[in-house]
């Protein structure tokens, strides 16, 4: 988290720029952001997610009282 915000901080200067260049810069600088943020929710989401589904894990059934006398 904290390299994609200071690659996220040290971009935002060139995408709110207006000087010569700046089309330019905006073009190489707004994937970089978008990748950057789709990576790290790729990477804190949706991995654990399916890495979840995939190795059954869940939330702990909940038994009664009947399944326990059992």
């Amino acid at each position: 988290m904290m390299t994609v915000v200071a690659i996220i901080a040290g971009r935002a200067p060139i995408m709110w720029s207006s000087g010569t260049g700046s089309e330019v810069m905006k073009r190489i600088a707004a994937p970089m952001v978008g990748g950057m943020v789709s990576a790290t929710v790729l990477t804190l989401v949706v991995v654990p997610a399916i890495y979840g589904l995939w190795k059954g894990y869940g939330l702990p059934r909940r038994t009664t009282v009947e399944e326990k006398e059992n």
